[in-house]
């Protein structure tokens, strides 16, 4: 049962965030083999200015053993 959390720049339109949901669905049960009832979709909205703390922190850098792809940005030094 596949649960995907989403965190994303805030600023998306409600349809574009429908339109996401069903795109990533799509991906995760051709990429498993399963239904797509069992899949859940969660959307979390970031301000910009809180990004690096709230996600990029706990999220990204925090848990490296559980990316399986990491971003091309880090802190600014």
């Amino acid at each position: 049962m596949p649960h995907v959390i989403l965190k994303m720049v805030e600023g998306r339109s409600e349809s574009q965030k429908q339109a996401l949901a069903e795109a990533l669905t799509k991906a995760v049960t051709a990429s498993l083999g399963c239904g797509e009832d069992l899949v859940s979709v969660a959307i979390e909205d970031v301000a910009d200015a809180d990004w690096m703390a709230r996600v990029y922190e706990p999220d990204i850098h925090q848990r490296r053993d559980t990316i399986y792809r990491m971003p091309g940005y880090g802190p600014k030094d």
